[in-house]
């Protein structure tokens, strides 16, 4: 427990402080994190045997993850184009392998680069965003974090019934509620603190959003690590286990509010 608070420390001092920066502080870190995020997919996957795939799949996370600024509407780094490219590349692998690399392995690598890679993407897309972009990340940060310990000390409190037994035993129904009521909180503090940015309306719905989407994150990784019967996806964070552990629901929660618009766009 003490080794799980110092790096918890250290890791959130480091990370905020470069959050506050922001611009290529930030930038630098989430690229980072994407390469370490892709790096434990393909390890849990027995896909670093392949070294060529390997290293297209590093590429095709920090392409998908870096935030580029087009400057006309055709351009080769819109996501989509990214996206489409690195499907054709995987694609012709198989062919120049003859097989050898299957279309299973291929599959699941671009799985990989398009979950880290994308996720992360929008963390930066948030932070660089115009007006108010700290306000917009720290916001949607706090809400997932507010839902996980809501959800944690509610269930530990009143949880009777199970949410989802197969795949995480520990997480009850009462737990779940209490996390969306704590996320709608935080957020309506948000709202208080800057009504400008951020309406009554808008923060109630941000917030239960977040809540519901960031525990569905969680189910997921939840569920893949039991597939897999493995209990972290790595050791980088003594204590935590690996960065896909910290961040299952960043990777959902922040494409979700720009799909949604519920965010401004940077």
């Amino acid at each position: 427990m003490k080794q799980r608070i110092i790096t918890g420390v250290i890791a959130g001092a480091a990370f905020f402080l470069l959050l506050y920066f922001g611009a290529y502080w930030f930038t630098t870190l989430i690229l980072l994190l994407s390469l370490i995020g892709i790096d434990e997919f393909l390890r849990m996957n027995g896909l670093k045997k392949f070294k060529l795939t390997t290293l297209i799949a590093y590429l095709g996370t920090a392409c998908l993850a870096f935030p580029w600024s087009p400057s006309s509407t055709y351009s080769l780094f819109a996501m989509d184009h990214i996206t489409w490219l690195f499907l054709f590349i995987f694609l012709c692998i198989t062919v120049i392998s003859k097989n050898k690399v299957t279309i299973d392995e291929v599959a699941m690598v671009f799985i990989g680069i398009v979950y880290v890679g994308v996720g992360f993407h929008y963390m930066i897309e948030t932070r660089m965003i115009e007006n108010g972009g700290l306000f917009w990340t720290v916001l949607v940060f706090f809400c997932i974090w507010a839902t996980d310990s809501g959800a944690y000390f509610t269930g530990s409190a009143f949880g009777k019934h199970p949410l989802w037994p197969t795949i995480s035993p520990k997480k009850s129904i009462e737990g779940a509620i209490g996390g969306i009521v704590i996320s709608v909180i935080v957020a309506c503090v948000f709202s208080f603190a800057r009504p400008d940015l951020l309406s009554w309306n808008q923060a109630i719905l941000l917030g239960v959003l977040i809540a519901i989407v960031g525990q569905l994150g969680d189910l997921m990784q939840s569920a893949y690590k039991r597939v897999k019967g493995i209990k972290d996806t790595g050791t980088i964070l003594p204590g935590h286990g690996g960065v896909l552990d910290r961040v299952d629901s960043w990777l959902i929660v922040f494409p979700m509010v720009h799909l949604l618009s519920l965010i401004p766009h940077a």
